[in-house]
């Protein structure tokens, strides 16, 4: 019964079951990652049992239970952070998994998990096994959010990993008082990597 209504609302693998047991999640296993090019990736998407793109939707897949539930999907040909022009328009830099959820709260396990279901086992085991080579905030950069008003600086909370095969960019937006309710996962290619570490720490 489980994998029927996971064929038939997929939609649940990434919010309705992303915080139960990840024994009981249906894993797919990846097909298509930064590196490979644009049309590889869009007949991926095309066909992915999750992400299941409606009309229309190539390399940006959005999809919402109610108000309080949206998911997003992009695949993009830029690197991650800071936009910068590049001269290679046909190959994907990055994968950008994004949740909000006003309900349940999104943390760095649901993100985890959503990794898991879109790309399968050996995405998910080299996102694991990765160093954190850069996570913040650190108590100065908290202290500058703060003498310079800005809420939102304060709140980020995330990690800049490096896997054997890829780079990855978790982060969530914690107010002072409450979960998180919105967050991100990225995945990009290790090239990119000092790119965004240096946008991070000087943000």
């Amino acid at each position: 019964m489980l994998k029927k209504s996971l064929r038939k609302f997929p939609f649940l693998s990434l919010f309705s079951l992303s915080c139960l047991s990840g024994s009981i999640l249906v894993n797919f296993p990846a097909q298509a990652l930064p590196g490979q090019s644009t049309e590889e990736v869009t007949t991926w998407i095309q066909s992915h049992p999750t992400l299941r793109p409606t009309s229309g939707e190539k390399l940006l897949v959005n999809k919402s239970d109610t108000a309080a539930q949206r998911f997003t999907f992009q695949a993009s040909v830029l690197p991650a952070g800071k936009v910068t022009f590049t001269k290679d328009r046909s190959t994907i830099r990055t994968e950008r998994i994004s949740l909000f959820d006003a309900v349940n709260g999104v943390s760095f396990q649901r993100l985890q998990e959503s990794l898991r279901v879109i790309y399968g086992l050996d995405i998910y085991q080299d996102y694991d096994r990765a160093q954190v080579i850069y996570e913040y905030p650190n108590e100065s950069a908290i202290n500058q959010a703060r003498l310079a008003k800005t809420p939102i600086r304060e709140a980020l909370r995330g990690q800049l990993r490096l896997g054997d095969r890829f780079a990855y960019w978790v982060e969530v937006a914690k107010p002072k008082e409450g979960k998180p309710l919105t967050g991100q996962m990225t995945v990009l290619l290790k090239e990119d990597i000092d790119k965004l570490e240096a946008e991070l720490r000087n943000r």
